[in-house]
């Protein structure tokens, strides 16, 4: 199935599931909810930019008490309407709670005007946080440290190193860092990211490359605390 999830669009600033040529990207995605659903189990858990709302969901299934924070409408709207679970529109820098368990944020920060103020806020609220963005070294290779993402979506891209150290000028005593990577089948096609985007900009998706993305599942995907410097994803987990 191509096109849009009911209600809202995608737009590339987030992934949305049900879509044959985004398949990649959702999985790449859901793998680390997956990896996180049981550290969650019984917990408190706010999601900061839930997004369409279907990594809270997983969280709720896995034992997690689930709000989902998103400060776009539309998304907040689109995600109550589908999965019962409570939502709150709020902007993350100023966050509507006292107290939970853990805040869960995958994928988000790189698009934060103000990232020292969410994470000021995650320290006032929470016990504990999981953290993910791309690895800058890997998704816009070449990019100095602080320089302007081409990504329009992107505020600022992150290393593990710089990670490693906002948290800790954030007040976070203990960081660990594992990183998403390709499994030995996406590993065996290198080439894999760069068709997605060169068919994706040109609107020329073979037959072979779409059937082959819409195959993606979380089991194509390893994290490890290894080699994070070539890692597709940096994830954080930090108190």
């Amino acid at each position: 199935m191509n096109g849009v999830t009911p209600g809202l669009p995608l737009t590339g600033e987030r992934t949305v599931p049900g879509i044959a040529r985004e398949q990649y990207w959702f999985a790449r995605h859901e793998v680390v909810y997956r990896w996180l659903a049981a550290r969650c189990a019984g917990a408190s858990v706010l999601e900061a930019g839930s997004g369409e709302g279907y990594g809270a969901q997983i969280l709720h299934e896995a034992g997690a008490r689930v709000v989902a924070v998103d400060y776009d409408a539309a998304a907040i709207s689109h995600s109550a309407a589908t999965y019962p679970l409570p939502h709150v529109r709020a902007n993350l820098a100023a966050l509507p709670f006292d107290r939970m368990d853990a805040v869960v944020s995958l994928q988000v920060i790189e698009h934060l005007w103000d990232l020292a103020g969410f994470l000021r806020e995650v320290r006032r609220i929470a016990d504990w946080t999981c953290l993910s963005t791309p690895n800058r070294l890997t998704f816009s290779p070449g990019l100095a440290r602080g320089a302007k993402p081409t990504n329009p979506f992107h505020v600022e891209e992150f290393d593990a190193d710089q990670l490693r150290a906002l948290l800790d000028a954030a007040g976070f005593s203990e960081v660990a860092i594992h990183g998403v990577h390709h499994g030995p089948r996406l590993a065996d096609r290198p080439t894999l990211l760069a068709e997605q985007i060169r068919a994706a900009l040109n609107d020329t998706w073979s037959a072979e490359l779409e059937q082959y993305v819409a195959t993606v599942t979380t089991a194509d995907f390893q994290l490890c605390a290894e080699d994070l410097d070539n890692s597709l994803d940096l994830v954080v987990i930090a108190r």
